[in-house]
């Protein structure tokens, strides 16, 4: 009889050190659906590090959601490097991943190291994201030979926004399905250990999973996927205007400005600070 002990589940799970990249690859073995969200910020990050989520993105999208863009390809290393950092010393368990922003690694494999070696040391991130296929395999190959693990992003690709002639599904119909699924297979090949699918038909991203051995990350991809991303303001409730694929699980814009109103009104009437609040 084994006495090996069984590996911890990802979601919630031990504790005591960093999720790494073999404990995803082992969940993809085991099965095991988990849970991933952006992060920008300590406080944040604290929260849902110690809500048991697993891995924490550093998005681009903070583009949007931090910086008030209307898309992803303003924001520059300098801007996610901080907050890349910040998530980073607030969490003790999550795989932090950074994101590559737009410009800062379609060069060449040489440029995409030199970003990603920034966030490795300076934000302190353990992996980071690209887009792109079989157009960025040699980057990916070459940031995973020089130690830097990488999860890939098909599909969708915000950063590619104005080639794809908007926010669109992609891989219907046949010919295109064929090749998401090999841009993935390609991504797999240079070492990837992971790949997010956003806005791919729902049975496609199935057969896009069963066809890995390296986990799937959906956003907008069906039920089907190893795991789920969203961006935690979408998630949350708190963004104005979201994708057909957001699930809001709480309404963090009505509390925010009920909190909001209720301080201005206690300011104005001169209830606030009262003598609990108030230093003698």
């Amino acid at each position: 009889m084994s006495t090996t002990a069984a590996a911890p589940a990802l979601y919630g799970g031990n504790t005591n050190r960093r999720v790494s990249v073999r404990d995803i690859l082992q969940a993809k073995e085991r099965q095991e659906r988990w849970p991933m969200l952006t992060a920008y910020d300590a406080l944040t990050a604290r929260v849902f590090d110690e809500a048991g989520i697993p891995v924490l993105l550093v998005g681009d999208s903070a583009a949007m959601v931090v910086y008030g863009y209307d898309s992803t390809l303003p924001v520059t290393v300098d801007d996610l490097l901080p907050l890349t950092a910040a998530v980073s010393r607030a969490t003790r368990r999550a795989l932090v991943v950074a994101d590559l922003p737009f410009g800062s690694y379609q060069g060449s494999p040489e440029q995409a190291l030199d970003a990603a070696s920034r966030f490795m040391k300076e934000g302190h991130a353990q992996a980071v994201k690209l887009e792109g296929g079989h157009r960025v395999a040699a980057h990916v190959e070459a940031l995973v030979g020089a130690g830097v693990p990488v999860m890939g992003h098909i599909g969708l690709t915000p950063q590619s926004v104005n080639t794809l002639g908007g926010y669109r599904v992609q891989g219907r119909g046949e010919e295109a399905g064929a090749a998401l699924l090999a841009d993935a297979k390609e991504l797999e090949r240079a070492g990837a250990f992971s790949v997010v699918l956003e806005c791919v038909p729902s049975e496609l991203a199935a057969r896009v999973t069963e066809q890995l051995s390296i986990p799937t990350v959906g956003i907008g991809a069906g039920p089907r996927t190893d795991a789920q991303v969203l961006v935690w303001q979408d998630m949350a409730g708190l963004s104005p205007h979201v994708a057909k694929f957001v699930k809001a699980y709480a309404d963090l814009n009505e509390t925010l400005s009920t909190a909001a109103r209720t301080f201005a009104d206690e300011v104005v009437q001169g209830s606030f600070p009262d003598a609990d609040h108030s230093y003698n």
